[in-house]
């Protein structure tokens, strides 16, 4: 299986929003008692179609989630995307966490919780389905979730992929088609009558 295009981009001249997923505190016991630390999951994303997330930790609070921006905004991906949803149904796989991600009409809504929500509102997507398939924990979530969304495609990647155009790949070609021959047949139904009505007219005019 062909992997998706590469569709990282940089952070320069994006606003970009944070969200803070996750805050976990780690104990390390030493010889003199325990020493805490702290770790961040943060989402970063324009809420247009740029997402990114990051892992950080450091002794304080503050320190981690900052560190967990910076990386989040070394690794941001473009999602495509098809109006306010994403251009076709995918699974995310990271360690144990399956997400499975499912286009939806208009006025949906995001059907999506935690982590996996997070990544999905920062990225710009209205309306989408998803369901978690394995691990709850919210780091294999958000990057399975992350998995998936760098695994779409467009139309027309598709179509260079298996050497068809944008139409055949849609399923565009075959309708088109029926409503060329459609269009043939109201043009034919419609002279049909006339020519009917034509020779009735004269029918009757020679007896007259």
């Amino acid at each position: 299986m062909a992997l998706a295009p590469d569709r990282s981009v940089s952070a320069q001249g994006l606003d970009l929003q944070e969200r803070v997923v996750e805050i976990n505190r780690v104990a390390k016991v030493v010889k003199g008692g325990r020493r805490f630390s702290f770790t961040a999951l943060v989402v970063v994303g324009d809420e247009r179609d740029v997402v990114g997330i990051g892992y950080g930790k450091a002794n304080e609070v503050p320190v981690a989630i900052q560190k967990g921006v910076e990386r989040a905004k070394k690794n941001l991906y473009r999602v495509p995307k098809h109006g306010s949803t994403i251009t076709h149904q995918t699974t995310g796989v990271f360690g144990a966490g399956r997400v499975f991600l499912k286009p939806a009409s208009p006025g949906t809504g995001v059907i999506a919780g935690g982590g996996v929500r997070a990544v999905l509102e920062l990225a710009g997507i209205h309306d989408i389905l998803s369901k978690s398939l394995g691990s709850q924990n919210p780091i294999n979530l958000v990057k399975a979730t992350m998995a998936g969304l760098e695994s779409l495609r467009t139309p027309r990647e598709v179509a260079e992929l298996r050497g068809l155009s944008i139409n055949a790949v849609l399923g565009l070609t075959d309708a088109a088609a029926n409503a060329d021959e459609f269009d043939d047949v109201e043009v034919l139904s419609g002279a049909a009558p006339s020519e009917d009505a034509a020779a009735v007219d004269e029918s009757a005019e020679v007896p007259a």
